[in-house]
């Protein structure tokens, strides 16, 4: 007998591995196209929506807003969320595949991409993404290390950003935001003098909003200093060279903030931890003084499905990994683009697999998954949602749980 969903028969079953905004947008994509498929989106996670909730900075609600409207894929198209099943470990890939008419690897990229310089392994050098995750209280995060008072960001675009204002924002500054207790604790006790931001690129090429960097206008604990750049003919990039120029002379706070451009890394120094960052200018060679490094200098994959172990094959520039197998946002084009941006790349990723797609009724589905322990369905991530939410302290928007059992045991509350 046909599987029906409402007056739907559903004809058509799609995994989709990571429910984060990628995932979200072609489950999005695929359904609104064809609402007679099954479209699965399943998450190492117990929670889903990936980088909204944990790669975007505390302080940016209203870019994490887009939750909302991923939650309607589940509330009101029909796609089923798949939580707390990490495939590679409880369902193997090729498992995955022959449940499926198709297969879309959307788990995005976690690892932070490595300088390959001398002493980039010493004490003190952080990557930005997992400094993100840990700001973010995401299960898996490491600890929250000391930065000293000269930390230096290496980095021009907007996740360097989003850690330099975290780290320079006053406790009222943070109000109506999600971060957690912890974090805040954190951030209070930092004893930052100086942060020194620094690109390998000159200014006419770095990759921030410009409305990223207006932002840092509004602290107040700040004095921002823009060392001097060659002004450029682009439209683009003169928008975000006004910015800089905005921000600069900006506040007397005790936090300097400087922005350098152009300096290319060669070495970090120290002995048993981290006194600075050699560069190389047109200037010559520099050190800057650091307490601490964190490189923001994009990202590389992590986990059982790594990225270059599937795409040494030869991926398709479209994204086709295989027969069936398809790669889709980050995992397939790399960490560029903002969440908004990844709707167009999954409508266009959605109209290939339709018009590809093979459906063999034989195929099983989410069958497979029956019998494997703590599945957490959408229903459990808003039993989550509510509880986080009801925890919030005052001037916040909701306490996150920080553990993975915290997560499964919120799940499984019931009225």
């Amino acid at each position: 007998m046909a599987e029906t969903r409402g007056s739907i028969i559903v004809s058509g079953k799609i995994a989709i591995v990571g429910a984060g905004p990628s995932g979200c947008y072609l489950a999005q994509a695929l359904l609104k196209s064809r609402p007679d498929l099954q479209v699965d989106l399943i998450d190492a996670l117990p929670v889903p929506f990936g980088l909204a909730r944990y790669g975007v900075a505390a302080d940016h609600q209203g870019t994490k807003a887009v939750t909302r409207q991923f939650s309607r894929i589940f509330e009101r198209q029909g796609a089923r969320f798949f939580g707390n099943l990490r495939i590679g470990r409880d369902v193997p890939l090729e498992q995955l595949r022959a449940a499926y008419d198709a297969t879309v690897l959307a788990a995005g990229l976690s690892a932070d991409r490595r300088l390959n310089i001398p002493g980039e392994d010493l004490p003190g050098v952080h990557g930005s993404a997992k400094l993100t995750r840990a700001l973010n209280e995401h299960p898996q995060a490491v600890s929250l290390p000391d930065l000293g008072s000269h930390p230096v960001i290496l980095g021009n675009g907007n996740v360097a950003l989003d850690l330099l204002r975290l780290m320079c924002k006053t406790p009222a500054e943070l109000d109506g935001s999600d971060l957690g207790p912890g974090p805040t604790a954190w951030l209070a006790a930092n004893r930052i003098e100086r942060l020194t931001i620094v690109g390998r690129s000159p200014a006419a090429h770095a990759k921030f909003d410009p409305v990223m960097v207006r932002e840092l206008g509004k602290l107040s604990n700040v004095s921002i200093e823009v060392e001097k750049f060659a002004p450029s003919d682009d439209p683009d990039t003169q928008k975000r060279q006004q910015a800089l120029t905005d921000i600069d002379g900006h506040g007397e706070g005790p936090v300097r903030v400087v922005f350098r451009f152009g300096l290319q890394p060669t070495a970090i120094e120290g002995v048993d931890r981290v006194t600075g960052l050699a560069v190389e200018g047109t200037g010559g060679r520099d050190v800057i003084k650091a307490t601490s490094i964190i490189t923001a200098i994009g990202f590389a994959s992590a986990g059982d499905l790594g990225r270059e172990a599937l795409l040494s094959g030869g991926a398709l520039p479209d994204g086709k990994l295989d027969d069936g197998l398809y790669g889709a946002g980050w995992f397939r084009h790399g960490p560029r683009g903002t969440i908004a941006q990844s709707r167009s790349d999954a409508q266009a990723t959605a109209a290939m697999i339709l018009k590809e797609l093979s459906i063999d009724p034989a195929r099983v589905g989410n069958e497979i998954f029956a019998g494997l322990p703590e599945l957490i369905d959408f229903a459990g991530w808003q039993r989550i949602d509510a509880a986080e939410q009801a925890l919030a302290a005052p001037s916040r928007c909701r306490r996150k749980f920080t553990s993975t059992d915290d997560l499964l045991h919120a799940a499984r509350q019931r009225d």
